[in-house]
């Protein structure tokens, strides 16, 4: 299935676990006793805070977080501007959306256009990951024409039975799934053409990050570089796999254990799938690649799987309504073309961010979506990984697998020998994401409130940071608009030694949103990067649109940035620096 081959896994069992513990333990000690250097930031010092700002670009913040704290406004806020642009024409319209929401959260039109913008930030410590950000709203009538390939998504094969496929199976998630999605970026009516023009795009916006700041950022989106038909199908095939597998560590007893805590014993396994009706001899395919094999597997050895499709096909055959048929579903011939453009095409996007010394950042998108994704990239990661961080992934932490999907990815790096490297957000898609759920029968993906996202996002952070301390080639983005969380990382690096200098854990804001935490971080000498999106301004809208209703919680709890904001203001008409300009 994949161009790339995998690695020899090597074998971690249980007891392993606990020198990594201790390991770990002992690394916090040696810290505290040598007296590392301890930093602290400052995040209420209004003066330091916004020096990088003059007085009108503090006002129009104002007004436009308490517009974007109005449900109305945000619920409705696709058809006011359509409103406005009819009332005001479309030159007027613009104006005003430069000199309201777009100039607050889009740096510009064109490469040119955001140059000064992305200087400014640089001179203040702040780097910028650099996003095109033309999105596409998708309607049901354009998305009709993908019927027939939805239709046979949904009716693809069960794991192995009606029981199994009912317990285990994926196929509610990746259902209809153009039906009802509106923006988000995702490219429904994705050619091979229209693919080579979104590379093209992310190719000019990979040179231009190359000047931003030092080691820097570019957005890209995987639904831009291949067909969404095709990634929705790779998804379901990956997510079958995974929840197969889940059900035959139920039959051996391991329900409720952690994904890497989950092993396979690989004799009652073969038992379990000859009964079944499966051919062929597991244990010794798996003794043959591993001459040290425990008797024993986990979720990575049965990924291996997958890579090895063509050697293994006797071994991936189950009954399905009394007849024998392929476990995972097959790729046509043009689909295997499909997967080895979308490979190319990442490649090319590798290749020009190593020549112009830039980091990929590729986006998470919808669930059923996002395993093909994770596992298109961490294709790429093997590749060019191996030295430094060049491709990031990104985790979703307000779903409930998402630590499940970040210490497995962790594990295969650290057996494989490559950097990992991931952007830790709490999510983008969840009223999306729960509708779709309970619109189709499926269990809701998201974790029920925001104190469990909370905490899901600081053990996945935890755990990564923890591989930072003891490995030094894991690698973390930390994109969170919460203060608390900022706090809580930076408390852990002084915990375990981690130097801002060391370049392995970043933090992230989006472009006009939390500059009380950007740049009192920037200043302090830690790597902090806005995500800095850009385009035309007609074309922005949908972009602008998505994040109103992505935000719209943390807008209407941004009450600390507006009185900061208010702060500010008031100080520097007291002590006659209202016409303050930023110095750099």
């Amino acid at each position: 299935m994949f161009c790339v081959k995998s690695s020899p896994v090597l074998k971690r069992t249980g007891p392993e676990r606990i020198p990594f513990k201790w390991l770990l333990s002992s690394r916090r000690l040696r810290s505290t006793s040598a007296g590392a250097h301890r930093t602290s930031v400052d995040f209420e010092e209004t003066r330091e805070v916004y020096k990088s700002k003059d007085s009108l670009e503090l006002l129009r913040s104002l007004v436009v977080f308490k517009l974007c704290s109005f449900d109305i406004l945000v619920d409705k806020n696709k058809e006011i501007m359509d409103l406005g642009k009819t009332i005001l024409g479309q030159r007027a319209f613009s104006q005003f959306m430069k000199m309201t929401f777009y100039g607050q959260f889009v740096a510009g039109e064109d490469h040119e256009a955001i140059r000064p913008l992305i200087q400014k930030n640089r001179a203040f410590g702040v780097g910028s990951v650099l996003d095109y950000s033309v999105e596409e709203d998708i309607s049901q009538e354009d998305s009709e024409h993908d019927a027939d390939f939805m239709d046979s998504s949904s009716s693809s094969a069960a794991l192995c039975s009606d029981r199994m496929e009912e317990k285990y199976g994926a196929h509610k998630q990746f259902e209809d799934c153009a039906g009802g999605v509106t923006g988000a970026r995702t490219y429904f009516d994705a050619d091979e053409a229209k693919c080579d023009q979104h590379m093209e795009t992310f190719i000019k916006c990979i040179k231009a990050s190359g000047g931003s700041s030092m080691d820097g950022f570019s957005a890209i989106k995987m639904t831009a570089l291949g067909r969404p038909q095709f990634l929705l199908k790779f998804s379901e095939i990956l997510v079958k796999w995974q929840r197969f597998f889940t059900f035959l560590a139920s039959q051996q007893g391991k329900d409720g254990l952690e994904a890497l805590e989950q092993r396979l014993e690989l004799r009652q396994l073969q038992d379990f799938l000859t009964k079944l009706g499966a051919r062929g001899d597991f244990h010794g395919w798996f003794a043959s690649r591993n001459q040290e094999t425990s008797g024993c597997i986990d979720m990575l050895d049965w990924r291996s799987l997958i890579d090895g499709r063509t050697k293994t096909s006797d071994l991936l055959v189950v009954p399905n309504q009394g007849e024998l048929e392929p476990l995972l579903l097959r790729f046509t011939e043009e689909e295997e073309k499909q997967l080895a453009r979308v490979l190319q095409r990442m490649d090319i996007l590798a290749k020009h961010a190593l020549e112009n010394g830039v980091r990929l950042m590729v986006d998470a998108e919808q669930t059923y979506f996002q395993p093909a994704i994770s596992r298109l990239t961490l294709e790429m990661q093997r590749i060019y990984n191996r030295e430094t961080p060049v491709i990031f992934n990104t985790y979703q932490c307000y779903l409930k697998e998402a630590y499940d999907n970040v210490t497995v990815d962790v594990e295969q790096s650290r057996r494989e020998g490559w950097h990992f490297a991931a952007k830790l957000v709490r999510g983008a898609y969840m009223y999306q994401e729960r509708e779709r759920a309970a619109e189709r029968g499926y269990e809701d993906p998201i974790n029920p409130d925001y104190e469990s996202t909370n905490r899901m996002y600081h053990r996945c952070l935890d755990h990564v940071l923890d591989e930072i301390a003891l490995n030094r080639k894991a690698n973390v983005m930390v994109a969170s608009h919460n203060e608390d969380t900022v706090k809580h990382t930076l408390q852990r690096m002084n915990e375990l030694g981690l130097s801002p200098t060391d370049n392995k854990v970043f933090f992230g804001q989006l472009l006009g949103m939390c500059d009380q935490i950007s740049f009192p971080l920037g200043q302090a000498g830690f790597p902090v990067y806005k995500y800095v999106p850009y385009g035309p301004v007609d074309e922005v809208m949908p972009y602008l649109s998505r994040r109103a209703q992505e935000n719209r919680g943390f807008m209407k709890g941004a009450q600390k940035e507006r009185e900061l904001l208010w702060k500010e203001l008031k100080r520097r008409l007291a002590s006659g620096e209202l016409l303050h300009r930023p110095v750099y």
